[in-house]
Formats: structure tokens, sequence, C-alpha cells
């Protein structure tokens, strides 16, 4: 017996020295296009079965044999392999390699149909792909209907922003960014008049969508939820583009500020300018229009320990819409019977529309063994600034045209009605809202070396919303038609 208990002793030493023959290499593996880390890659040491995966974010660690050179690979569907030259370790020594894979290029088509789910009722996608759907809007909405189904554009057409879920109305829409709820503009009737929207697609990591049946924890309104998550860049990039409709700039990077490695300052900087005059040249509606919009975007955040972080977020957006309308005609009927109306107008509409938000989020991540939580305080301010004003005034003809064929075709056989319509506007609305709130989670069963993970998530929110507005309405309108005025007043 104490043969055997000597020889289990000698066992035991045994492996525990080849256990701390071992160093450990450990990192992240992300896409070179979109920065997001990539789940399903497996690293191994070439030449043995000694191998791991990456998890959902890109992470990945792996035991290596010590004073040894290795080559370490990593491969996936999709990707080109990559290797990297491992130098030897000391025993018990940690090494961090990020590596970013590229993906292959194919003269194989491939479509794919379906997102990918991630949460309740949400369908997630990433924005790669998304930037290069023409648009006529140049807002990040217009692309809405191509990855979910029962999305329509709003009554502004292919200029606005605005969008439909199942025929609910365009306000019935929640918007997030970085889990700020982005507010809608108020006064706007037409897709002429809208400018820019809040969502920068430059700055965009990725989002989720949903179309109806998502959590309680996206508030009240029950047509659609729209999440956005902005990029936290690791490495400096800058794009610029340039057309007829306008242009946008951004500017990406991050900086250690600080002692320690972790101590990052992260920036994300977005302008857009568009104007719609080219378009709005081929209107029914012939006048010198003048739109200008612009929007500009600051993300700022720091890392100012490995389980405090702090961010910023700041915006401005200005529209102004200028238009003096001359003469329009239009026509409607059938082969047999056609009318052609036809108006001359005098005055002009000038619209402002100025809005401006501002966010600061502290986020707090404690180090914990098992059942990891989350904390979040978030404080923000909204304001806006919306005037309405045109004073227009349209004489028109109502006209019966000839549809035969011959001489005469398109000429005008009957005046069927002539009148006057007058439209006054001055519309003011000024509000301000402002939000503090406190969010949590905390994922329970989440032991270390569990058969079984993330088995529960409990999220819990608390928030106070205070808003004003300032309304201010003031319109009229005068119609003269076949000797009568509306309204009749002498």
């Amino acid at each position: 017996m104490l043969i055997r208990f000597i020889w289990l002793f000698a066992l035991c030493l045994f492996c525990a020295g080849l256990y701390g023959q071992t160093g450990t290499v450990f990192g992240m593996v992300r896409d070179i296009d979109n920065n997001a880390g990539i789940d399903y890659v497996t690293v191994y040491v070439e030449g043995t079965q000694n191998a791991v995966e990456t998890d959902q974010n890109g992470l990945y660690r792996i035991q290596v044999e010590a004073g040894k050179k290795i080559q370490l690979k990593f491969s996936r569907i999709g990707y080109s392999e990559i290797s990297v030259n491992v130098e030897s370790m000391k025993p018990g020594q940690k090494r961090n390699i990020n590596v970013k894979m590229v993906p292959k290029t194919s003269d194989i088509e491939v479509v794919v149909s379906a997102g990918k789910i991630e949460d309740v009722g949400m369908v997630r996608e990433e924005v790669t792909e998304l930037k290069i759907l023409p648009t006529a809007s140049g807002n990040f909405e217009s692309v809405l209907p191509h990855i979910a189904m029962g999305v329509n554009a709003g009554s502004g057409g292919e200029l606005t922003s605005q969008y439909n879920v199942r025929g609910g109305n365009y306000d019935e829409n929640l918007i997030y960014v970085n889990d700020f709820e982005i507010f809608r503009p108020q006064l706007i009737r037409s897709g002429q008049q809208e400018g820019l929207s809040f969502p920068n697609i430059d700055l965009i990591r990725d989002l989720s969508f949903s179309s109806g049946g998502f959590e309680s924890k996206f508030g009240d309104k029950m047509a659609s939820v729209l999440d956005i998550r902005y990029k936290r860049p690791e490495d400096s990039r800058a794009s610029i583009t340039a057309s007829l409709l306008g242009a946008s700039a951004h500017l990406e990077g991050s900086r250690r500020l600080g002692p320690n490695a972790y101590n990052k300052f992260r920036y994300l900087i977005g302008a857009r300018y568009k104007t719609n005059a080219y378009l709005l040249g081929s209107a029914d509606i012939k006048g010198e229009y003048v739109p200008n919009f612009t929007d500009i975007q600051v993300y700022l955040s720091y890392d100012i320990s490995k389980t405090l972080q702090l961010s910023l977020i700041g915006n401005y957006n200005g529209s102004n819409y200028n238009f003096k309308p001359s003469s329009g005609k239009s026509k409607k009927g059938t082969i047999d019977f056609q009318l052609e109306l036809n108006t001359q107008f005098e005055g002009q509409e000038n619209d402002r529309f100025k809005y401006g938000m501002s966010g600061v989020t502290m986020t707090y991540v404690p180090e914990r063994d098992h059942n990891p939580l989350y904390m979040k305080f978030m404080a923000s301010a909204y304001r806006a600034s919306e005037e309405e004003k045109f004073d227009i005034l349209g004489n028109y003809r109502l006209s019966q045209i000839e549809t035969a064929l011959g001489e005469n075709t398109g000429q005008e056989i009957a005046v069927l009605g002539t009148g006057t319509q007058h439209t006054y506007t001055r519309n003011f609305l000024y509000n301000t809202i402002h939000n503090l709130e406190y969010k949590g989670g905390l994922e329970l069963g989440s032991f270390p070396g569990s058969k079984f993970q993330k088995i529960h998530f409990l999220q819990w929110a608390i928030k106070y919303q205070n808003e004003r507005f300032d309304d201010q309405l003031n319109e009229w309108e005068r119609i003269d038609s076949a000797g009568y005025s509306l309204p009749n007043d002498e």
C-alpha cells in the first residue's frame, strides 16, 4: 500500500510539472472589413490536435507548449486562413495575439435571405452591404424595406425617412442609438422639406430591427423598434463621399490615454450635407427650390478602468427649406376624357428646422467569476426649434383637352373652371426633453466549467423623462372658385 501511495504521489508531481510547462495565448479575431468579432474560428497549433474555437464575440484562449516555437493557425469557412509564428514562451507566460481575417472572394453567388436572430422578435444586421444600396433621401431608414417585411415608405415618398410598419403611422416607430431614444420631427409635412435623419450609416456598427413582437424593454410604441449600435473603433480610419445630392465625411480612431493598455480613448466624428435641388427641379410644380440640410455628430468614449467606461454623444441637425413656386401643370383622366390643371403661383415658403441632442453614459461592469452583471447610468437632453412659414397664392385653370388623334390633339377644348387658392401659415414649435435613466442586467446560471452557459438573463431599468412643448399654430386658407369664396365673408 505504501509503494502504491508513493507511485501515485510521484504521478501527481509529474502531471503538475507538465501542467506548469505551458503558456497561454489569447486574443480576438475580427473581420478586416467591419472590425466585428468573428465566431466559430478554429484556432489550432500546426502539427498537433490542440485546437479551440472563438466565442460569439471572437475571443479565444489556447494553452501551448512552453519553450518551443510554434505556428498558430486561424481557419474559418468564408475567410482566408492565417498563420502566425509564436516565439517560445516561458512556463506560465501569457501572450496577447489579435488577428484580422480577410473574407474570401469567389465566383459562386450566395444569396442569404434571412438575418441572424439575436433577441426575441429582433433581426440583427450589419451595415457593410447596406451602404451600397442607392437611396434618393440619403437617410438610413430608406434601406429598412430591404431587410424586413411589412415596412413601407411614408407618405412623403422616396425623399422621406418616415416609414410605416403594417399600416401603422410613422410616429409609432421607436428608434434607439446606443440606448438613447431618438425623437422625430413634428411639423414636417412632406419629404421634400425633410432633411437628414439622426442615424449616420458611416458610424453604425450593426443594428437590430423588429416589425412587432419585440421585448418590453424598448418602450410602449407598438409598431416597430430600430436599435442601432455605433462603432467602438480600434484603428484610425476616415472616409469622404460626394455627389450631386450632397456629401459626407467621417473620422474614427482610438488612442491610449493613461498608464494602462485598457485606458483607451475612442472617437467617432461624422458630418453630412444634403440638397434635393436637382431632384425637385423635375417636379410638377416649377419654381426655385433651395433646400440645404446639414448634420454633425460626435461619439466619444473613454475606458477609465477595466470595469468603468464613460461615453458622450452629441448631435446638431439643421434644415433650411426655401421654395418660390412659379407654375404647375398636371394631367389626369382616361384615353377618352382628360383634364389639365394649370396654375400660376405668387409668394414663397420658408422653413427652418433645428435639432440638438447630447447625452452622457457611465457603464460599470464589475469583474466577477460567475453571474456577471452590468449597470448603466444615462442622462440626455434634446431640444428642437421648428418654424414653418409660407404665404402662397395660386390662380388655377381647369380645362378639358382633346384626346382624339388629329391636328388638335392635346389642345384645350373647354374651360371647366377657374379660381384662386390662398394659403397662409405661421407655425412654430419649440420642445425640450430631458432624460435620466438607470439600467442593469444580471446573467444567472453561468459558472466557469459548467456545461450550461447563459441560462437566464435578467434586466431592469428605471427612467425619468420631462417633456415641454410650446406649439403655436396660425393657419388660414381662402378658396375662390366659380363665384364663391370660402370662407364666405362679404
